[in-house]
């Protein structure tokens, strides 16, 4: 990757990174198993018109599982990368790449934690960040994601120069962190992203501390009723944004709790899931991932 997409890394890593062997070598199928149980109102996305499945994207230590869902035809398509929850790339995160192709996207979701641990088998969220989330170095998620949209360009009809990123939970917060480490990102999306938490060598920022440092249009969506995301959290790094003369887009959702857009689980809310959805494909076609 060019230098320049590096510049945003400083106090990101911590150099050198080891590399492990991936521990989950193929995605979970079905929905997390780390949830009490599965809504009736859950969305299914069929692949007409699109080509979907399972791919290997190669990355350092051996090809990384990842889920790719693209528009038929020659493209290329701009592309979005899929960062999934704390659970995995299971059938909900699935389901949004089908989503962003029928809207005309390269969809791609990598197992970013498929070294860590396999979310296959977890079923216990506090267990999964205790072994899997807090031990995932930021500088090896942030490498598989410019691995990711590497491979979109050059082996799944992605246009590099039309980049976006969109994540949920704690993919929201990895939103933040990247649209600061990549510069030639186009637009980011974090839906009820965590804004602060611990600081460790392995994961030496938080997504408010970058805030001021994002080189993308961010669109920010949260919960009122979250109880674990105040939303003065948010509104206070939109605002350490926009003094720095960045670009984030605040949409608060006043009676939505955290997880609103999770259609498996009981947080769902359909409104403002929708709301969002829309709002997000029409801020990515705004700022040039379109």
């Amino acid at each position: 990757m060019a230098d320049s997409n590096h510049a945003g890394l400083d106090g990101l890593v911590t150099p050198p990174l080891s590399r492990r062997g991936f521990v989950m070598t193929s995605l979970i199928s079905g929905l997390t198993v780390a949830t009490t149980r599965v809504e009736a109102q859950v969305i299914h996305t069929d692949a007409t018109g699109i080509e979907a499945g399972e791919v290997k994207i190669p990355a350092a230590d051996g090809p990384m599982p990842a889920y790719r869902a693209v528009p038929a035809g020659e493209g290329p398509f701009p592309v979005v990368l899929v960062i999934e929850e704390i659970f995995g790339v299971h059938e909900y995160i699935k389901d949004i790449c089908r989503r962003l192709a029928k809207a005309g996207y390269c969809a791609v979701a990598p197992e970013l934690y498929a070294r860590q641990g396999d979310l296959s088998t977890m079923t216990d969220p506090k267990i999964i960040i205790r072994d899997v989330i807090s031990k995932t170095p930021d500088a090896q998620w942030i490498g598989d994601l410019d691995a990711t949209a590497a491979w979109a360009a050059s082996a799944a009809k992605g246009d590099a120069g039309r980049l976006g990123v969109m994540g949920w939970c704690r993919g929201g917060r990895d939103a933040w962190l990247y649209a600061a480490h990549r510069r030639d990102l186009k637009a980011a999306v974090a839906w009820y992203g965590p804004l602060g938490g611990d600081r460790t060598d392995i994961q030496p920022r938080t997504a408010g501390d970058v805030a001021a440092e994002i080189h993308a249009p961010l669109l920010a969506l949260y919960g009122g009723a979250d109880t674990g995301i105040p939303p003065a959290s948010a509104e206070e790094a939109r605002d350490k944004a926009r003094h720095a003369g960045r670009s984030v887009e605040l949409v608060i959702y006043p009676d939505a709790p955290h997880g609103f857009h999770a259609d498996y689980r009981p947080s769902y809310r359909k409104d403002a899931a929708e709301d969002g959805w829309a709002r997000a494909l029409a801020f990515l076609k705004a700022n040039g991932v379109g």
